[in-house]
């Protein structure tokens, strides 16, 4: 079995207004479009993941809540309808996907053996979280490359956000050394917003552009700032400045999956390609790809520019 690749980590977040606007034919609710700059931002996604050729993706979510340990589906093909809970009147959305339990399973015992509690979902009717569904929408509508999906511990919520980063990161570690084990081809799915103030009401036509913009300037700010350090590779002050960022642009990044993400990645001190940003009910979003592919970062048992 040859060794395992990280190929490229995106943050990719997850409103299911994104999905509502393209009118899949999984998702009942018909719209009149709308968030066209992040859903052309996830054209240039799905352009790459169609060029890296992955086995497959794996996704952390902030909505699929578990508060004993961190849960792996575990199930080889789950279907069923997910329906957005804030907005069923956007998202009902019928779903199937096939799982990569092997790697689950090897993620689940790589996170143990690291001393964090760890899981397997094997529910066959359990319904999928609007967050993982829509991020895998997004980034491969197709359907065609099997998924590992994590749940979200909320470790960082109801301990300090340095304890919680910090069991994200050895999750993050447990799933780089599982990728190498299986000799998997992997792109990894950091589902999250960034900052995450938002409206407490919808407009009459939720997809009235004309009523979208940032919910509070200083999250805007604070979203141009972290971006831009993303941009030019600085991710060690992206790390450093995190905390403040949580905590003054409520930002959604708290629940690990980005740290989960490039802590797998070996924290590489690349910069970011920005794909696409722009608000939804006021929240701030962007897609932003780390190719290690196409940097040469993509082997488990290189060096990576550690952050």
């Amino acid at each position: 079995m040859s060794e395992g690749k990280i190929l490229s980590g995106f943050l990719a977040p997850h409103p299911p207004h994104m999905v509502y606007a393209e009118n899949p034919p999984q998702n009942e609710p018909r719209s009149e479009g709308g968030w066209e700059q992040l859903r052309w931002a996830y054209d240039h996604a799905r352009a790459s993941i169609e060029k890296l050729k992955p086995d497959v993706l794996l996704v952390h979510t902030p909505h699929w809540i578990t508060q004993v340990g961190h849960h792996f589906l575990g199930v080889p093909r789950l279907e069923g309808r997910s329906v957005d809970p804030i907005f069923p009147n956007l998202f009902r959305y019928d779903f199937g996907m096939d799982v990569d339990v092997e790697l689950a399973e090897a993620c689940c015992a790589e996170a143990n053996k690291l001393g964090i509690v760890s899981k397997m979902m094997r529910n066959p009717k359990f319904r999928v979280d609007y967050g993982t569904i829509t991020t895998l929408h997004m980034v491969r509508p197709q359907w065609d490359i099997p998924v590992v999906g994590i749940s979200a511990n909320n470790t960082p919520y109801y301990l300090s956000t340095g304890e919680g980063q910090g069991e994200m990161d050895i999750l993050g570690r447990a799933t780089r050394e599982a990728i190498r084990k299986t000799g998997r081809r992997a792109v990894l799915l950091a589902s999250n917003t960034l900052s995450h103030w938002h409206f407490h009401e919808e407009p009459e036509l939720p997809e009235d552009m004309s009523k979208e913009h940032p919910e509070r300037y200083d999250g805007y700010k604070w979203d141009m700032r972290m971006i831009e350090l993303m941009r030019k590779g600085r991710m060690k002050e992206v790390f450093e400045t995190m905390p403040q960022f949580i905590d003054e642009a409520f930002a959604e990044v708290k629940s690990g999956a980005f740290t989960w993400m490039h802590a797998a990645m070996g924290y590489p001190e690349l910069a970011g390609k920005l794909h696409g940003y722009g608000t939804v009910i006021g929240t701030g979003n962007a897609v932003i790809e780390w190719n290690l592919e196409e940097a040469g970062l993509s082997s488990l048992g290189a060096e990576a520019r550690v952050a």
